[in-house]
């Protein structure tokens, strides 16, 4: 196999598997009759704490997940295949502050869903290509202003609907904005377009030195 379609497939393992759980969760909570909402965000309250960290793998229906799949699959490969090291921090990271700003700016109620963390990694993705340079990394910030760009409205509490959490989503967005400035030193980063000059002249200067102590060291002739 070659390295690249490797390196394809193996970001697309951790992405499957957390939409797997996702799945899992929905149809045991169907299938028991059980109600797992009470597992979201509840702004300010000692019961809503542990939402924080299992608000995203609760789902308010099906259709709720239905929606949420495909650009969570998407956006998450994008991490894993371009942030290989990082994806992981970056990935708790963004799931944990923006469950905390939820949790402090959002109106009474269950928060649930991943919509939080499909804001989070869109903003991280899209702010991180711009900040490092990188053209791989700036085309996929077009590529997701492209597919994405219409998330904005559902930010912003005069455009989202009643029963969409604008604080999550915004929540999100400003855990991947912080993500993009707080990793940007860390990761892939822009290639120095001198570096393979410095190299050949490090090189050169290597070899001259390396004349000179042969010459300095060779025996010399009396007459």
């Amino acid at each position: 196999m070659k390295p690249e379609i490797r390196r394809i497939l193996l970001a697309m393992v951790i992405p499957l598997f957390f939409i797997f759980i996702l799945y899992m969760i929905k149809v045991l909570e169907t299938g028991m009759d059980w109600d797992f909402t009470r597992l979201g965000v509840y702004p300010m309250e000692k019961k809503g704490v542990f939402g924080i960290f299992a608000h995203p793998l609760v789902h308010a229906s099906f259709k709720h997940l239905f929606a949420n799949t495909i650009p969570l699959l998407f956006l998450l490969w994008c991490l894993f295949y371009f942030y290989k090291d990082l994806g992981a921090l970056i990935f708790f990271f963004v799931w944990i502050l923006g469950g905390i700003i939820t949790f402090i700016i959002g109106k009474p109620g269950w928060h649930v869903g991943a919509s939080g963390l499909i804001y989070g990694l869109a903003f991280f993705l899209f702010f991180s290509g711009i900040i490092r340079k990188h053209v791989p990394l700036i085309a996929v910030s077009l590529l997701v202003t492209f597919l994405y760009g219409g998330l904005v409205w559902d930010m912003l509490p005069f455009f989202a609907r009643d029963s969409v959490s604008w604080e999550g989503h915004l929540g999100g967005a400003i855990a991947g904005m912080v993500a993009s400035v707080l990793f940007a030193g860390k990761g892939p980063q822009k290639p120095d377009p001198f570096a393979d000059e410095e190299d050949e002249e490090e090189e050169e200067n290597e070899k001259k030195d390396s004349d000179c102590e042969n010459e300095n060291t060779s025996p010399s002739n009396i007459v």
